[in-house]
């Protein structure tokens, strides 16, 4: 494979410090499709009005030309934009309505095959998508994009030292700072989590001339090793610094409403996430913190979170089970019926959220044979995270079922 080697050189030292941080290497639902083009799909947020008009004028223009793949990929890509801020998968079901004249071609060109790949990896297909990764990579090496969304797979899969293989070609990008959070967010869940965190917090400190969106991402990344680490004050200034820089992703209002609950703060929660709650992750989490306040409108919040969850089912898009277990377990009191959603999430993603609500339902449900699959993988990897580890050495103490 080519890299440029003038900016690999300029590269080397750093990358090399990281990778000496690591262990050895060791089917979709038919699109929606609108029966006229004033057919209402979804109201957009407000904030989104910009992209709502831009998206306006290409679907005009697509009237004219239907089979115009630039302005279709276009659309799709501003489809796939919402839907990633928003996690609202309506949106990735309209940018796959929108590439469906590419979308079962025995050879799609290569944008089409990077966005179905998005969608594909938003349904949680992650074999699918890789392999669309792949042929775009065969097509284009270079395809930063593409290596960037193979990592982002492998980890959430735990594969990571494929992961980390994936991060290094992103050093060819015009940004210094992907690679290397790419790179130390990896490594964070291999062993190296301190080395890592002070690798990435020195690196960012020198590149301050690095975009808003991928500083957000640095931000998002060191806020989440320092909480795995238990360095609260640190995680709460890093999730602080993320979300002052520009509008905050629904991953990242979830990711700091998990650990303002950690913190014992749910009033704060409820404030962060009280106009939000059209995300079901967010929801789910409003309504974490409405039961720690004791709040009378809990049952109501209860019945929509179990609506939202029907009408998810009902996609055949394999939606995480992850979140669902969560609701189980601590808003339904069901602890074998989350025990038996973590166990199936758990077969398709292995983040540490996933590896969490493992231990937690097999802990309530007293079965320490369910959990020992994330018992091995912290071993395997040396993953640092403080409350995985507790987690873990309670389940220890429970007798073998």
């Amino acid at each position: 494979m080519y890299f440029d080697s003038r900016r690999l050189l300029q590269w080397i030292a750093a990358i090399a410090l990281v990778v000496a941080l690591a262990s050895p290497l060791a089917a979709f639902a038919e699109p929606f499709i609108p029966r006229d083009d004033d057919e209402v799909l979804a109201r957009l947020p407000l904030s989104a009005e910009p992209v709502n008009k831009e998206m306006r004028e290409l679907r005009a223009a697509l009237r004219k030309t239907p089979r115009t793949v630039e302005r279709a990929v276009k659309l799709a890509q501003l489809y796939i934009k919402l839907g990633k801020a928003e996690s609202d998968p309506r949106y990735y079901g309209n940018a796959q309505a929108v590439l469906s004249p590419w979308w079962r071609a025995p050879e799609p060109p290569s944008n089409v095959l990077l966005l179905r790949a998005f969608i594909k990896q938003n349904r949680h297909d992650f074999d699918g998508a890789l392999q669309d990764l792949e042929q775009v990579l065969a097509r284009d090496p270079s395809s930063m994009q593409a290596w960037l969304t193979r990592a982002a797979i492998l980890r959430v899969r735990a594969s990571y030292d494929q992961a980390r293989l994936s991060c290094l070609p992103l050093a060819n990008s015009n940004d210094p700072l992907l690679a290397m959070t790419c790179l130390c967010d990896v490594n964070s869940l291999t062993g190296r989590a301190q080395e890592s965190y002070d690798l990435l917090q020195a690196f960012l400190r020198s590149h301050d001339a690095a975009s808003n969106e991928q500083r957000l991402w640095t931000f998002t990344v060191l806020a989440e090793m320092a909480a795995r680490m238990g360095k609260n004050a640190e995680a709460e200034s890093f999730f602080k610094d993320a979300l002052a820089l520009e509008r905050p992703s629904a991953y990242l209002l979830a990711a700091y409403a998990d650990f303002l609950l950690d913190q014992g703060r749910p009033a704060e929660t409820v404030a962060l996430l009280a106009d939000k709650t059209a995300v079901d992750s967010l929801l789910l989490r409003f309504a974490l913190a409405k039961q720690k306040l004791e709040a009378d409108d809990l049952p109501e919040v209860i019945a929509k979170i179990r609506d939202r969850f029907r009408v998810n089912q009902s996609r055949a898009e394999n939606p995480p089970q992850g979140d669902e277990a969560r609701f189980a377990l601590y808003l339904l009191g069901q602890s074998e019926e989350a025990l038996r959603l973590a166990k199936a999430n758990w077969l398709t993603q292995r983040e540490p959220q996933d590896a969490r609500i493992l231990l937690e339902a097999a802990l309530a449900s007293h079965d320490r044979a369910a959990a020992q699959p994330v018992i091995d993988l912290l071993a395997q990897t040396g993953m640092e995270h403080v409350r995985l580890k507790h987690l873990a050495d309670q389940l220890e103490k429970l007798p073998g079922r």
